[in-house]
């Protein structure tokens, strides 16, 4: 019911063209010198995260990875042992002028539960936090924005507990982590935990897709 309260929440908010920063600006070029922007988010397991950001149209690619600790190089099993502080991200390299940050958010905050801390389902752990690791200062603006209009809009039941901070370091993940979904959809996980997430997605964000 709450995903609803949001879809309708979200539709009413003007959004803004994410612009390049003075400062902090994580950027590649296209052979066509389209400027690409990042964005990094965490929302549970990032093989989940990965999987359904790389179905939007705009978006480039996605990594899978670790920031937010202080351990350096940090291995899938330490960050799973909840001891390095890292949470597990999907880095997401898109195309401005096709999808916007806006959007991006949109997509972070209807596809996991921002209230329950720590914990995304069965998954449970300072890795799977719900958090938006800004790359600059209009990312943080833009997302302190829809974290409070959100909030005061009751679209759900308890507090959002959602993590903003700024993106210090970013760890990629070992290679077989990447298309993970893609590469292992009879996984047990894949196919009862993933699968109906990137269904509901696809249904919300049908005109989104690639």
């Amino acid at each position: 019911m709450y995903q609803l309260s949001v879809c309708l929440f979200l539709a009413l908010i003007s959004c803004s063209t994410v612009t390049e920063q003075e400062m902090n600006i994580d950027t590649t070029k296209t052979n066509k010198d389209v400027i690409m922007e990042k964005a990094t988010f965490g929302a549970g397991c990032f093989w989940c995260v990965e999987a359904i950001f790389t179905e939007l149209k705009g978006v480039v690619s996605v990594e899978p990875g670790y920031a937010g600790g202080a351990t350096e190089n940090p291995t899938y099993k330490a960050v799973c042992s909840g001891t390095t502080g890292h949470a597990e991200v999907a880095q997401i390299t898109y195309d401005p002028s096709v999808i916007t940050f806006d959007k991006l958010l949109s997509v972070f905050w209807k596809t996991h539960d921002p209230t329950t801390l720590n914990k995304q389902g069965a998954d449970e752990g300072t890795q799977y936090r719900s958090v938006i690791f800004f790359h600059t200062e209009e990312q943080k603006s833009l997302a302190e924005k829809y974290k409070q209009q959100l909030s005061e809009s009751g679209a759900w039941d308890n507090p959002i507990v959602t993590e903003i901070s700024e993106l210090t370091k970013f760890y990629i993940a070992e290679n077989y982590h990447r298309d993970y979904y893609a590469n292992n959809k009879d996984n047990q996980y894949c196919r009862y935990v993933i699968q109906p997430k990137v269904e509901k997605f696809r249904k919300v964000f049908v005109e989104e897709l690639k």
